[in-house]
Parts: C-alpha cells; structure tokens; sequence
C-alpha cells in the first residue's frame, strides 16, 4: 500500500498534510499546498541530489 502512495499525488499529499509536531507549531495555513511544496522539492532532490563535497585526509585538520 506504501507503494501505491509514492505513485499517486494525491494519497502521497494527503498523507504528508498531517503536520509534524515541529509543522503544528508554526500552524501552518495550508497543509496540504504544504505538503505538495514538501514532497515536489524532495522529489527534486531525489532525482538531481546535489553533489557531495569530497576531501582528502590531508584536507582535513
């Protein structure tokens, strides 16, 4: 059933609309526009993550 969520904008936004205990403090006024901002930035991000920085030992201190 998680599966069928991760395909289907709708259940995916519903599911991300109940607001985190951090979410509530804030009040947010619109859960769902929220949730849909949320998820399309993660979904940004997990298709083009950002490169990481590497460093050499001699690099670090």
């Amino acid at each position: 059933m998680a599966q069928e969520a991760e395909h289907n904008p709708d259940e995916r936004t519903a599911g991300r609309a109940e607001l985190l205990p951090e979410e509530k403090a804030v009040e947010s006024a619109d859960p769902e526009a929220q949730a849909r901002e949320v998820l399309r930035d993660s979904d940004r991000r997990s298709a083009d993550p950002e490169p990481t920085m590497t460093r050499r030992p001699e690099e670090t201190i």
